[in-house]
């Protein structure tokens, strides 16, 4: 059994039960959404999964975001939904915007460097994936940076959209209360 200490009338254990049963909403959000998808060389460009590495960054951070991306991305390949190329993509582009989002607490800031950071650093992280776990033939350690940049700005927008609309209603500033509290 695991120790707990009383926080304001909350144990830790509460903390991390509330952040786990987020994580799975947000899992679960991103293996779904991903039945949105484009088929482009090789990969499956799914907006959603950038959406919700997004989401996890502002509410849970940087590794719970790293965590989730890799949970939806093994799900999705579990199921058939997904290809290989959505584990560098996912995760790095969650752990960039999780980054991003821990120091500067801003949305749009938060957002180019999931784009960025999926986009560019995933795309360049897909190339061994599809050369030498697919057996693919690449036509270059860039091929897959315009198809990912495609998928993470439409995520990216679709996050910045919905985060704004939650600030604006005051709903994501209790969000992320409920996840620190």
């Amino acid at each position: 059994m695991s120790k707990t200490t009383t926080v304001g009338g909350h144990t830790k254990n509460r903390f991390a039960t509330r952040k786990l049963a987020m994580a799975g909403i947000l899992v679960a959000i991103a293996v779904v959404g991903s039945l949105i998808s484009v088929p482009v060389a090789g990969s499956k460009c799914a907006p959603v999964q950038h959406m919700i590495n997004i989401l996890s960054a502002v509410i849970l951070g940087p590794f719970w975001g790293v965590g989730i991306a890799f949970c939806s991305s093994l799900l999705r390949n579990l199921l058939g939904i997904g290809s290989l190329m959505a584990f560098p993509g996912s995760m790095i582009g969650a752990l960039c915007c999780g980054i991003m989002y821990r120091l500067v607490k801003r949305l749009l800031p938060t957002c180019v460097a999931e784009a960025l950071g999926t986009g560019i650093l995933g795309g360049l992280a897909a190339y061994p994936v599809a050369k030498y776990a697919l057996g693919l033939e690449p036509g270059g350690m860039a091929v897959y940076m315009v198809p990912f940049l495609i998928s993470t700005v439409v995520g990216s927008i679709l996050a910045f959209i919905l985060l704004v609309i939650l600030k604006k209603n005051g709903v994501l500033g209790q969000i992320q209360d409920t996840m620190n509290s």
